[in-house]
């Protein structure tokens, strides 16, 4: 088998890898918090017939056998790295309960229920904490309230962020970012009026009247508050359900992406250190309410990239044909 077959059919699947990836980019163009991948290629082992050589020199200093450089076949080209380019693309306005992440920074959410405790004096501990809870990371915040009270996002998934002391009039969140929760409406007791205390997930939540979320991450909703009497009275009233986490990496690139618009980071992955705050404290981005991140695809670039790499496929799928006239003129060689 001829060398330059070889070279032109691993040429043909780099291509074709590469095809794919502009494939993938341009059918995300309309989805929300989608992030590109940039595909690049690597050239594959090489054959030495001729290794390097400095030359000889005798005991005075003459050169008697010259230097040579060295002699590689090639065997083509493989694929060399699938990059997210994790830039944040334009905000698009569409109401409602939703929210974008103005910079850097992922919601955090999951498809179970569970209690994080945090240590924010200790990166190592937070980070290690938040690896193995296996959260799925996401820069939609397509929000809603589900039947049981729960925020949650367009996967279905559980919200979290840190819950307030009071209901009412918080003075902190999460025991000072310790605590990190799926965030719930407040509790419907039994006699019909609603507990304003931070919720348990124990009893039935009371129903939201409506619900908004804020620059600050802060979620605030109305309710109609139940007073026992006499009389018995309903009043709407504005309370806080708490306030979203937002995760950073130190390494946003190791994420590893997990479809539905989420991303995964794992023990022993190369995402780094890992914090969860709140929205507008310290370096933490701020929110965007009512926005919704749009796809970073460049379909200009996209279709440029697209002639290129079909440019290359037909241009290795030539060599294959040029190799196969080469081996029918040796077969031919023998009538």
């Amino acid at each position: 088998m001829l060398r330059a077959m070889d070279s032109a059919v691993a040429g043909l699947r780099a291509h074709q890898n590469k095809l794919d990836v502009i494939g993938n980019n341009i059918a995300n163009v309309n989805t929300f918090g989608f992030k590109s991948q940039a595909y690049s290629f690597k050239d594959a082992m090489y054959q030495t017939s001729r290794t390097s050589s400095g030359g000889k020199t005798d005991t005075n200093g003459n050169g008697i056998i010259g230097g040579a450089n060295p002699a590689q076949y090639g065997y083509g080209s493989l694929t060399g790295s699938i990059a997210t380019d994790f830039t944040t693309s334009t905000p698009t306005y569409v109401g409602g309960f939703n929210a974008a992440i103005n910079g850097s920074g992922f919601f955090i959410t999951s498809s179970s229920n569970k209690k994080v405790v945090l240590d924010p004096a200790d990166i190592r501990a937070t980070t290690a904490v938040l690896k193995k809870s296996n959260f799925a990371y996401t820069r939609v915040g397509q929000f809603s309230v589900d039947a049981n009270g729960y925020i949650v996002d367009a996967n279905h998934n559980f919200v979290y962020g840190f819950q307030p002391d009071s209901l009412t009039e918080p003075t902190k969140y999460g025991d000072e970012g310790k605590d990190l929760v799926p965030l719930r409406a407040p509790e419907l007791k039994a006699d019909g009026t609603v507990d304003l205390t931070p919720p348990s997930f124990a009893n039935r939540a009371a129903q939201m009247k409506s619900i908004e979320i804020g620059e600050d991450g802060i979620i605030k909703g109305i309710i109609d508050l139940k007073t026992l009497g006499p009389p018995a009275q309903i009043t709407a009233t504005s309370i806080v359900l708490g306030k979203v986490g937002v995760a950073s990496f130190q390494n946003q690139e190791g994420l590893s992406k997990a479809g539905n618009n989420t991303f995964n980071a794992g023990v022993g992955d190369n995402t780094g250190y890992i914090s969860a705050t709140m929205p507008g404290e310290g370096s933490t981005s701020t929110l965007m309410a009512g926005y919704l991140e749009a796809s970073n695809v460049d379909l200009a670039k996209e279709f440029s990239d697209m002639i290129t790499t079909q440019r290359g496929f037909q241009a290795n799928t030539k060599i294959i044909t040029v190799s196969d006239e080469v081996l029918q003129d040796l077969v031919n060689m023998k009538r």
